[in-house]
C-alpha cells in the first residue's frame, strides 16, 4: 500500500483556455489532495475567464502575466513554487494521478533529469485526413522517444539546472528536450496522457505551421529534422496499404506545414494554434 505522495509541481500555462482549464484540473483534483504538490495556472494575456475559473479551484495558485507569451508565463510560475520535481503541462492536457506519481518518482534519484508521461491520441471527430496524418505520426519511433509532442514533460532541479530560464522561442519542449542525451531523459510506459488532436485538415495546418516554425528558429535552419529520414521510417513500417496511404497523408500535411518556415521569414501576427478540439 501506498503510504506517501511524491512532492513536486504542476505548471500550466494558460493564454484563453476558459473552455479547457475546468477539465485540466477537475484531472488533477486527487494530485492536489495530496497535499505535497503545488499546481500553478499561469495565465497570460488572458481576455476571458481563465484566471476566475482557476481561482475557483482548491489548492491551485494564479499567477498573472500581462503579456500573451508562453515562455513568460513558464518563468513567471517558475518563481511562484519551490517544489520539485516540475511537470509543464499544457492547458488543454489531463493527466493523471498514477501518471504524474510515476514521472515524479523517476526523477527523484540522480539516473534521469527529464521525462514525460505517455500519450495517446484522441481523434474522435477529426476527418479521415487527420486521422490519417496520425496514424502514421504514431509509427514514426522517434515520437515516442522525445520530450515533445505530448504537451506535458517534467524537470527534476538538476535539470531545470541546465534550462536557467525558459528562452523567448517558439517550442518549449522541443528546446527542453534537446538539452538532454538519451540517457539523461525518458518517456516513462504510464497511464497515458490524452492529446486531443485538431478535427479539421485547417485546424492541423495551423498547429504543423507554428511547429514547423519553432523548429526553424531553434535549429537556424528551414524545416528542422530529416523529412526523407521520417519518409523510409513510415515506409519501413508499412504493413498494407492503409498504412501506405497513412504515410502519403503525413508527407503531404508535413510538406504543407513546412512551406510557410522555407517561403516566409516574417512574423506572424495571430498565435497559430487548434480550435477545434477546445
Amino acid at each position: 500500500m501506498i503510504t506517501s505522495h511524491p512532492s513536486g509541481a504542476v505548471i500550466i500555462p494558460a493564454h484563453n483556455e476558459a473552455g479547457v482549464i475546468s477539465r485540466t484540473l477537475e484531472a488533477l483534483r486527487e494530485v492536489i489532495e495530496w497535499g505535497t504538490v503545488d499546481v500553478v495556472v499561469a495565465c497570460n494575456g488572458c481576455m476571458d475567464a481563465t484566471a476566475a475559473i482557476a481561482s475557483r479551484c482548491r489548492g491551485v495558485q494564479v499567477v498573472n502575466v500581462s503579456e500573451a507569451s508562453k515562455t513568460a508565463a513558464l518563468n513567471a510560475a517558475d518563481l511562484a513554487t519551490q517544489r520539485w520535481p516540475r511537470l509543464y503541462l499544457d492547458a488543454d492536457i489531463e493527466v493523471s494521478a498514477p501518471a504524474l506519481r510515476a514521472v515524479f518518482v523517476a526523477l527523484e534519484g540522480d539516473t534521469l533529469l527529464a521525462a514525460r508521461p505517455a500519450l495517446r491520441y484522441d481523434t474522435e471527430g477529426a476527418s479521415a485526413w487527420v486521422r490519417a496524418y496520425y496514424r502514421a505520426r504514431s509509427r514514426i519511433p522517434g515520437n515516442s522517444e522525445r520530450l515533445w509532442g505530448a504537451g506535458a514533460y517534467a524537470l527534476s532541479f538538476s535539470g531545470h539546472e541546465r534550462l536557467g530560464t525558459f528562452p523567448a522561442l517558439t517550442g518549449d519542449d522541443y528546446y527542453v528536450d534537446r538539452l538532454f542525451s538519451a540517457h539523461e531523459k525518458a518517456v516513462l510506459p504510464t497511464e497515458p496522457v490524452v492529446v486531443r488532436t485538431p478535427r479539421t485538415c485547417t485546424a492541423l495546418l495551423s498547429v504543423l505551421r507554428r511547429t514547423y516554425r519553432g523548429n526553424a528558429e531553434q535549429d537556424r535552419v528551414s524545416g528542422g529534422a530529416s523529412m526523407g529520414r521520417t519518409v523510409r521510417q513510415l515506409l519501413a513500417s508499412a504493413r498494407g496499404p492503409l498504412s501506405v496511404f497513412d504515410a502519403v497523408v503525413y508527407v503531404a500535411f508535413a510538406g504543407a506545414g513546412r512551406r510557410r518556415p522555407l517561403l516566409s521569414r516574417k512574423a506572424v501576427a495571430a498565435w497559430e494554434r487548434d480550435d477545434s478540439s477546445r
